[in-house]
């Protein structure tokens, strides 16, 4: 039996909506409901009845929720084990980081561990926050440096290190490259590239927040998803784009940076940047890389 399929069924039939589901599950609607379509032709039966107006689950579908949850969480206890026991003969941490810290706090961490923890191998996984925190609770990643989700997860413990600052990437040629700063009153009208929100949700809702805030409506002039393609197409000019600090690093030809000035003391303005981890996960390399993090904050902040 397919455990995705399993999911995809079971994240249907706990929200009754193909659209939220397939957002829980992070991928399109589509191709939710083909993975359901794939585990009712294994299974020979329909499971939900879809109109234009509402989906509903049928007799058959009520019936083997209960038993879905149980074999997908069997698949998953056996994943844990499997791995478990894998972890036990390896001496390697395994940590994931989003781009920004990848970037940024991850190449100077890996300093510090070389010179004051030799012994301890790390493998590094570069992904988005929505693949990471997965991958914690399946036990495939030990640490991970992240975004914090809106909803936390109460299987995983999250620990705030630092805000990043958001800068604003321009074309060189635009009127206000070469100002000191830039106020967020400055960018009405402008065109703006902004993340897609279902894979970036923290940097898409800085943008929006940041001119809902200033009384603005954010002029959308393209979507993307990856920081390098948004500072590519500022190059090529297609608009603006407000991006988190270590964005600067990427040294696109024709495109300057400038700081963003925001109220004091506003959250909203700035990006979390935390560590997570599987809660009740006992782990001393673990802990002593978050010991390292702790001794060399300050450091790590500066660099990302």
């Amino acid at each position: 039996m397919d455990t995705y399929q399993l999911k995809c069924f079971i994240a249907a039939a706990e929200t009754l909506h193909f659209g939220r589901a397939a957002q829980s599950m992070d991928m399109l609607p589509a191709s939710l409901g083909r993975q359901i379509q794939l585990l009712e032709r294994r299974l020979e039966t329909k499971l939900f009845i879809r109109t234009t107006r509402n989906v509903s689950l049928t007799e058959a579908g009520a019936v083997i929720l209960e038993d879905a949850r149980t074999l997908v969480e069997q698949a998953e206890s056996f994943e844990r084990k499997v791995r478990g026991v894998r972890k036990a003969h390896s001496n390697a941490l395994k940590v994931g980081a989003i781009d920004s810290a990848a970037v940024g706090l991850v190449p100077q961490l890996l300093k510090f561990a070389r010179d004051e923890l030799p012994e301890l191998e790390i493998q590094l996984i570069e992904q988005k926050t929505i693949r990471l925190l997965p991958k914690l609770l399946s036990g495939s990643l030990d640490l991970a440096f992240c975004r914090p989700p809106d909803v936390k997860d109460p299987r995983l413990v999250f620990r705030t290190l630092f805000y990043e600052s958001a800068v604003v990437a321009l074309p060189q040629g635009h009127r206000l490259a070469n100002a000191l700063q830039i106020e967020v009153s400055d960018l009405r009208d402008e065109p703006l590239i902004v993340p897609d929100r279902r894979s970036r949700p923290h940097s898409h809702d800085l943008t929006i927040k940041l001119l809902l805030d200033a009384g603005l409506t954010a002029r959308i002039a393209q979507v993307a998803e990856e920081k390098q393609t948004i500072v590519n197409l500022v190059a090529a000019g297609t608009g603006l784009a407000i991006v988190p600090r270590w964005t600067s690093k990427l040294q696109v030809a024709g495109v300057a940076f400038v700081p963003l000035s925001v109220p004091e003391g506003s959250s909203r303005s700035k990006l979390i940047l935390s560590a997570a981890w599987a809660r009740g996960a006992r782990d001393p390399s673990r802990d002593a890389i978050m010991q390292l993090v702790d001794r060399h904050l300050k450091d790590l902040e500066t660099t990302a």
